[in-house]
């Protein structure tokens, strides 16, 4: 799997640590150094099935200082897309992509239905979960 998180955010620590107690073999990637590309951006939207916006790190000081909320509406997918892989800090983080899911934001009850969907169980959820 693929963590790609900002180390100073605590909602991504929360999501790392909930990561390494399950014992997921995840390949870190900070997102402020090594941003998605559109590319990735275009590929991780379509496989989550998740609408363009749900990938905006909507509370973020980058997105309210270029006034997203309002331009967004008026923008392609495309130019949306080329916007995201500009700023790491524009993206919704952290995002989790595995083989079958790609999530974002950190919601523990998701993230554990996520894995229960593609068989990932990790022991401490016990025989009962599988």
């Amino acid at each position: 799997m693929l963590f790609v998180y900002y180390p100073k955010c605590s909602t991504c620590q929360k999501a790392k640590k909930w990561l390494e107690e399950k014992g997921a073999p995840c390949e870190l990637r900070d997102i402020k150094e090594d941003h998605p590309t559109a590319e990735e951006l275009r590929a991780w939207r379509v496989a989550s099935g998740l609408p363009l916006k749900r990938f905006f790190n909507t509370s973020g000081l980058q997105y309210k200082a270029l006034g997203l909320k309002d331009k967004l509406p008026g923008m392609s997918e495309e130019e949306q897309l080329a916007l995201l892989a500009t700023d790491g800090m524009l993206v919704k983080r952290p995002i989790l992509v595995g083989d079958g899911f790609v999530l974002t934001g950190f919601r523990p009850a998701e993230w554990e239905e996520a894995f229960s969907r593609v068989g990932f169980h990790p022991p401490e959820w016990g025989e009962a979960s599988r």
